[in-house]
């Protein structure tokens, strides 16, 4: 006999805590523009929560004013259970950092002297830096393997580099909180995986709590705790593996021409062809010829009866790719790609 169990709930530290808010834009005492209405979020601490939406939808604005940086339209903001209205601008400061969009315009600063300017809230009126300043400025720097780039201009730096710099501000201002708004826009792949892989491992060793909003949704399923999906309507929170185990996935790509294969984690453009190819082979070989198949528009077979086939042969080390009846040999897929429908 089987004894149910209940899930235990772990008490853990509650950052943040956003109920019944609305965000948009004040014009004046009597017009408002709401652009979401009754959110209600949470993000807990240690935790990475990736914002997720279309163009325009409301993201930035939202994180803005989770920052304080733009005023709420109604609704509470707590963070350490505390309203955000009830924090002075510098002891705020002491709690949340926020990265912008935008790109900085200080080339001839230093990348040091840049990141010194997170220590903001903790110096006197002039900005002197004490010892421990400098030593927490230079720990953020080797945080984000920036260290040997201290006494280079911000001018002289890629993309990703400058973007680590900018992380590397927030953590010498050593809030608890880290809001970035589109982190990874304008970085190349390599630099993308490489931003959030570096975020989620400052929310594992530094304990953090860090949300960033992004386009990117495989890197965010695969390096997030929390995401958070903006519709129109409507956010909806959880952990990635929740969301698509719940369909969720599906609605963000209604009315597109693309669709969430629940089974493999892959977004594709949906085939309206109906024309079936049987692959036969194994391994990494049949993997990507069935990936480039469907890229041609293919409906690709592994055990059912078609007319046409391909066969993958292995000879030592020699890959070829065959139609299957016919003396027709294919020695890549590249070639595969470009005879095939001249060959069926």
């Amino acid at each position: 006999m089987f004894e149910i169990l209940k899930c235990m709930k772990i008490k853990r530290d509650n950052i943040i805590n956003i109920t019944d808010l609305d965000v948009g834009y004040i014009f004046s005492k009597k017009k408002n523009k709401t652009i979401h209405a009754d959110i209600n979020l949470s993000s807990f601490k240690g935790e990475l929560t990736a914002l997720i939406g279309k163009n325009g939808i409301g993201k930035s604005t939202l994180l803005r004013t989770i920052c304080n940086l733009q005023k709420s339209l109604n609704g509470n903001i707590e963070i350490f259970n505390k309203e955000i209205s009830q924090y002075s601008q510098n002891d705020l400061a002491k709690r949340i950092s926020f990265v912008s969009t935008e790109a900085i315009n200080v080339g001839y600063m230093k990348v040091f002297d840049f990141v010194a300017l997170g220590r903001f809230p903790y110096t006197n009126w002039i900005g002197k830096l004490t010892n421990k300043d400098v030593e927490l400025v230079r720990e953020a720097l080797a945080l984000v393997k920036m260290d040997a780039f201290a006494q280079k201009y911000l001018n002289e730096i890629s993309d990703g580099e400058r973007q680590r710099v900018m992380i590397a501000r927030t953590l010498a201002q050593d809030t608890d909180i880290i809001i970035l708004d589109e982190p990874t826009a304008f970085l190349d792949m390599p630099n993308k995986y490489e931003i959030v892989h570096l975020l989620n491992h400052l929310t594992k060793t530094k304990n953090k709590t860090i949300i960033f909003s992004s386009h990117d949704i495989d890197i965010a399923m695969s390096q997030c705790d929390k995401m958070w999906l903006m519709f129109d309507n409507s956010i909806i929170e959880g952990a990635p593996e929740d969301l698509i185990l719940n369909n969720i996935f599906s609605e963000i790509f209604e009315n597109t021409n693309l669709n969430f294969n629940i089974n493999t984690g892959e977004f594709k453009t949906i085939n309206h062809t109906n024309n079936h190819i049987g692959l036969i082979g194994e391994g990494i070989y049949f993997f990507w010829t069935k990936k480039a198949l469907e890229r041609m528009g293919f409906i690709v077979n592994r055990n059912k009866s078609v007319s046409n086939k391909i066969v993958i042969k292995t000879d030592n080390q020699n890959t070829k790719w065959m139609l299957e009846g016919k003396e027709i040999v294919f020695n890549s897929i590249y070639e595969l790609s470009q005879n095939l429908y001249f060959s069926l």
